[in-house]
Formats: C-alpha cells, structure tokens, sequence
C-alpha cells in the first residue's frame, strides 16, 4: 500500500520529466525510437527475430537477406537494451542534430548502421572459415542499437572533446573515454555471460565507421571534408601512455590508405590576400570555431596589456639635482674633479594611467623622435674642462 501512494505521488513528476525531455526532440529520433519500441514487441517471435535481424548464413547467396541491413538496428531482446538505445536517442540528438541538421543526421545513421550490418556480417564468416562451426553462420542473429551508439559517442566526443562526464578514482572521465570504457565494459560483460557476443561487435564495428567517417568523409558548411584536428586523431581515445604507439600504427595505416586512394592527405590552405595576418583554414574547422578561438587569443592579449602600468613610467619627472658620472677624456689617468657634463633631456608630456598602454606607446615613440631630432641639431652629452 506505501509503495503505491508513493508511486502515485511521483508519477506527475515522472510525467513532466518525460515531457521535457520528449518536447524537444525531433521528429527523426521520435521516429526512430518508436521503431524500436515496436520491434520490441516483435522480438517475442522467434520468427521476426530470424527476419529482421542479420544472420550471417543467409546474408549472401543464395538467400541474399540483403534487407536485414535495413531493419536489424531496430530490433531489441532485452527491456534494458531498448531503455538505453531511446535514451542515448533522446538526449545524443538533442546536442547532434542542432549542429549537424537533419540531412546530415539521416547520411550519418544510414552510413554507420548499413556498414555495421555488413561489417559484423563478414566478421563471423571469417571467425566460420577459422574454425569451421557452423553455429556461427545461422545460429548468430545481428541485432540493436549497439553500433549506432557507439557512432554517437564518438560524435559526442569530436563536439565536446574534454567535457567533465564524472570523476573516478583512478581519474576524470571525459567524453573522450567514453567510446572505449563502454567497448571494455562490453567485452567483460560477454565474457562473464551477461550479454552476446554480438553486442561488442557491433560497437566496435560502428565505432570504426564513425571515426571514419567524422575524419575522412564528412562534408561541412564551408566546402571542406572530415575533421583532421590533432584532438580528433584515433590516438586520442586511448590512454596518454598507449598513445604513441597507437599513432604510429594509425599513421602506418593511413598512409597506406592514401597511397591507396582510399583516404586524403590534409589539406591546409593558407590565404596570403590579407595584408594584416595570415588565415590558415583547416578541413572541419567552421567560421564560428576561428571566430571562438580568434576572442580567446584578444581576451588573453588584453590581460596581459591590463598588466602594464604606465602611470609608474610615463609620469616621472627628471630630478634636476641628479647629476650624472663625469666622463672620461683620457686626458691622465683619473678624471679630472673640474670636468662637468649637461645631459639634454627631450620633453616628454605626461601621460595618466587612464589613457592605457596604448598613449603609454605614442608617448614612447614622440619621445624617441625628439632624441633624434635634437641630435641633429646638437649633441646630447658636451663636456668642457679646465686644465
């Protein structure tokens, strides 16, 4: 009885909660998670799931179930399995789509989940010619989400690389562990028999075809292709100390694709038009990105200006009682006591602290143009002796 009245009392909550986050969500998730749920249903017949899911026997010839490829990312055995794809949906789409646009988001789950079927596919049929067991062909069903999501993480990350997901005890975790602590966990539930073989497959699968994707192929706004940053690099979701050897591995392995024609080198353009400053555009850099970047270089340019002072040296009078050390004339060998100097010291207008450091600067160069000038008409330092 207590646990109904505080289910009752709850639930109004739980129905707002879900209103916001459902609110916001575009039509493609809304489509796609009630795709899933649907199948979910279906997944209780043993003959739907040999339908719509992927198996590996008969997905070359003679059967040629070329359009499981389509229908097994929708399809769910388990209640926890579909209760995180919808929620990764909801949330990863909120961030993903606002950014990328709808067309893009269609190409993109189109892209991962056709290349995950054939991938995983092609992946039992070699572990079948290795070892001969033929449950590996028709008892193994390809289904879910599973390659999908990784996609989306690794998205996540390329937008926000150093976002602060929670701190454990060995370290922070950030959106750039992600795609591998989820791969790790996944392969240590399938070995203690938690989950199938097939889920770690396909993450690992559409991880590999996102990155890909992201690095190489993907079109931007601004006519360039992939996203070639440093903090993008396949070396960057490992650990730090893992990370060399694994960019000298990916670098090996890009360049044989490129001599290939599979991949593209970097392209760098530089513009040389302007007569201030150079531009250098990189491929998946977008104008809002150089503009965020260009603010934070004057923000930081700016407190170290701020920092400077010019009421400390710009407004120091010269001391007429100061009088400085007699030249030496080589005349004997100690300076004559009789020997005097006059020093002519350029006028300097002063200038406050509130003009800034740039009147602190024009200050400067007036000052250097009288010394010249006066040179030239007469010399600074006269000394006169009387022997």
């Amino acid at each position: 009885m207590a646990t109904l009245k505080t289910v009752s009392r709850n639930l109004p909550f739980v129905k707002q909660q879900l209103g916001a986050l459902t609110s916001n969500t575009s039509i493609f998730f809304k489509l796609i998670s009630s795709l899933t749920v649907c199948c979910y249903f279906l997944s209780y017949s043993d003959y739907m799931v040999d339908i719509l899911s992927v198996t590996p026997g008969y997905f070359l010839p003679p059967t040629f179930r070329i359009y499981s490829a389509f229908t097994f990312c929708f399809l769910e055995l388990h209640f926890w399995e579909l209760l995180i794809d919808v929620l990764t949906l909801v949330l990863c789409g909120k961030l993903i789509e606002p950014l990328w646009g709808l067309v893009e988001m269609l190409i993109f789950f189109g892209v991962v989940n056709l290349s995950v079927a054939v991938l995983s596919a092609f992946f039992y049929l070699f572990l079948y010619m290795c070892s001969s067991n033929t449950e590996l062909l028709f008892e193994v069903h390809i289904h879910g989400m599973a390659g999908y999501i990784a996609a989306l993480s690794v998205a996540v990350k390329q937008i926000m690389p150093e976002h602060l997901v929670f701190r454990s005890p060995i370290g922070k975790i950030t959106n750039r562990n992600i795609p591998l602590c989820v791969l790790g966990l996944s392969l240590i539930l399938y070995l203690v028999g938690l989950i199938e073989g097939t889920y770690p497959t396909m993450y690992a699968c559409g991880f590999l075809v996102s990155w890909t994707y992201l690095r190489f192929y993907q079109r931007h706004s601004n006519g360039t292709k992939g996203d070639m940053a440093e903090s993008f690099c396949f070396a960057n979701f490992f650990p730090n100390v893992v990370q060399p050897p694994i960019a000298v591995i990916s670098n090996t392995i890009h360049g044989l694709l490129v001599s290939a024609g599979l991949c593209q080198k970097p392209v760098r353009k530089y513009d040389m038009g302007s007569s201030t400053a150079i531009t250098i555009s990189l491929p998946g850099s977008e104008p809002h990105d150089q503009d965020r970047r260009r603010e934070k270089a004057l923000k930081a340019l700016s407190e170290r200006l701020s920092k400077f002072d010019p009421s400390t040296s710009s407004n120091v009078a010269p001391n007429p009682a100061w009088q400085p050390k007699p030249a030496w004339t080589g005349s004997s060998n100690k300076p004559s006591a009789n020997k005097s100097v006059t020093i002519a010291m350029p006028e300097v207008t002063p200038v406050s602290a509130a003009t800034g450091p740039g009147a602190a600067a024009a200050a400067v160069m007036q000052a250097v143009g009288s010394i010249d000038s006066s040179s030239e008409k007469e010399p600074l330092i006269t000394s006169s002796s009387s022997e």
